[in-house]
């Protein structure tokens, strides 16, 4: 059990890295996890369609400023349809209040939002990661904790809007290896969960959209514009 878990965190941790822009390049690293996805007697047959020779890291770097640039898809949580700024302040707090119970603070050399994709699976590594330490040093009820944290993590954020993230993605940039990354990030959330006895209700794309701007929000005093002149 003990074995399982550890295995889940390095694929959390491989994703959680994957998507933010890179340092290292992380397609080299593809067998090493098609070889943990053995173990875990996950995504049998699974093939990301892209060899590490295919790019080199500044080509990989010139991917993702590509897909994620200011006309990419969102990677935040929040941006996927919120009916109201409130509502996205509510879903931030409650994001933050799984972070603070398990001592994982959001910062270092890379800054994100808490709702960031690779945030909330860093946060899953870390979850994962603490109930295999717990499962080797006979802390049960440590390992009900987590076990029972992840559960509700995937159902009330990272499952029910990675799917969304997967397909929104598909609309913009219709081949690359960020997309297949991105395709292989659901696939796998949704079968961990799986693993963990759940069943993920995923919303509809339709009708998805960035969160609305607050009503008193103007650009008018905004000096962007003034400075480009």
């Amino acid at each position: 059990m003990s074995q399982i878990a550890f295995r889940r965190a390095q694929v959390y941790q491989f994703l959680a890295g994957a998507f933010l822009y890179p340092q290292e390049n992380w397609l080299e690293d593809l067998p090493i996890l098609a070889g943990i996805l053995v173990e875990l007697d996950m995504l049998k047959g699974w093939v990301f369609g892209h060899a590490s020779q295919d790019f080199s890291l500044p080509a990989l770097q010139s991917e993702h400023r590509r897909t994620f640039g200011l006309t990419g898809s969102q990677c935040y949580e929040t941006e996927f349809g919120l009916p109201h700024e409130f509502r996205q302040s509510q879903e931030l707090a409650d994001i933050a209040g799984f972070y603070q119970a398990f001592g994982f603070k959001v910062g270092g050399a890379v800054r994100e939002r808490p709702d960031h994709l690779a945030v909330e699976l860093e946060f899953m590594y870390v979850l994962a990661l603490k109930e295999a330490y717990a499962v080797v040093n006979g802390l049960h009820e440590q390992v009900e904790i987590c076990h029972d944290a992840q559960g509700k993590f995937l159902r009330d954020h990272l499952g029910r809007w990675i799917g969304l993230f997967a397909e929104s993605l598909a609309q913009s940039t219709p081949s690359g290896p960020y997309l297949v990354l991105a395709q292989f990030a659901a696939t796998f959330v949704n079968a961990d969960a799986k693993l963990l006895g759940l069943h993920l209700e995923k919303p509809q794309l339709v009708g998805i959209g960035p969160t609305p701007l607050g009503p008193d929000l103007s650009c008018e005093d905004c000096l962007v514009p003034e400075n480009l002149r």
